[in-house]
């Protein structure tokens, strides 16, 4: 029987006492065994979410070329509409069967910041209400990061706001994706997402709005993960991985094609990111509890972020 990932109860993280500790625990086995956990209690609406699904779901069924006019490939697609085929899983040369739309944080121009990152824009004369629900969820999905952050922290027997230091004003991508149904001409060997590993620190998926997503597990097997909004699934990162020398994992996921080759796939990953300079080399105390010896390379966020950017087909 496949079993299924651990559930932490945002809320328990709140009320302070055992139940804190209790949810530090949870947060920490999940992270050192397989990476990846199911978030409750994460108190964005089902109202919200469903507004924001259905808000993207009207800009991805918009004509090509009006989607092709929000493409900006000078940012390294950080921003804006990338179409269907061009991004693909690091050392798997078929595209992934899916396209998207990224956004970043907004700062304002007199923000000392404001040069460090692409700026945002929106789709606002097809998709009035775009910025306003898929801004206002990544503020929030960045809120929560950072109180998962704080426990992660925690765990690390770190003060809380040890990696909430990293990733402020740090590269957070809110990516929102469509899966289309599948093409007749569909490559042999294509799938929606090929299996990979993140890049970041730490992801937030909400709840897809269709099943699809798979975790392998240690055997290599797959943990089936249900589409819901009941739950926002979160998993660590090749970043967080690399800076506490695999302690905490960076576990390879997928997402699968479907049964019904006509049915369509929304999903909403928050990428959390930290700084460009904030130094991933694996630390000395991390090391000695990972066997004695560095398994990952001395290496800073931006760099790293780059090299993988060319490796998945976004920039040269």
């Amino acid at each position: 029987m496949s079993r299924t990932l651990r559930v932490c109860n945002l809320e328990d993280w709140f009320a302070g006492g055992e139940r804190k500790e209790h949810f530090i625990q949870t947060l920490g086995d999940a992270l050192r065994d397989i990476g990846f956990f199911a978030l409750a209690g994460h108190g964005i609406s089902k109202k919200n979410i469903d507004a924001s699904y259905e808000t993207i779901e009207r800009f991805f069924n918009l004509d090509q070329n009006t989607k092709k006019s929000y493409e900006n490939t000078e940012m390294a697609r950080q921003r804006g509409f990338t179409p269907y085929g061009i991004e693909h899983a690091k050392d798997n040369p078929e595209p992934d069967l899916k396209e998207f739309w990224q956004t970043g944080r907004t700062l304002a121009k007199d923000n000392p910041l404001a040069n460090e990152f692409p700026q945002n824009f929106w789709p606002h004369s097809c998709a009035p209400e775009f910025e306003l629900h898929i801004d206002g969820l990544y503020n929030a999905m960045e809120e929560m990061s950072i109180e998962l952050l704080k426990a992660a922290s925690l765990c690390l027997n770190k003060e809380e706001d040890w990696l909430p230091n990293m990733a402020q004003d740090g590269n957070t991508i809110l990516r929102v994706i469509h899966y289309p149904k599948l093409a007749p001409e569909t490559p042999d060997g294509a799938v929606r997402s090929a299996q990979h590993e993140d890049i970041n620190l730490i992801t937030l998926l909400i709840g897809a709005t269709a099943d699809g997503l798979q975790v392998m597990d240690h055997d290599g097997t797959w943990i089936e993960v249900e589409g819901n909004h009941e739950h926002i699934i979160v998993d660590s990162g090749d970043m967080l991985q690399n800076l506490t020398n695999g302690l905490f994992k960076s576990t390879t996921h997928r997402v699968v094609n479907p049964p019904n080759v006509t049915s369509d796939r929304y999903s909403m990953p928050l990428f959390v990111h930290p700084r460009g300079d904030v130094d991933l080399t694996p630390l000395p105390e991390f090391i000695a509890q990972t066997g004695g010896k560095a398994l990952y390379p001395e290496i800073n966020a931006n760099d790293y972020l780059f090299q993988r950017l060319a490796e998945i087909g976004l920039t040269s």
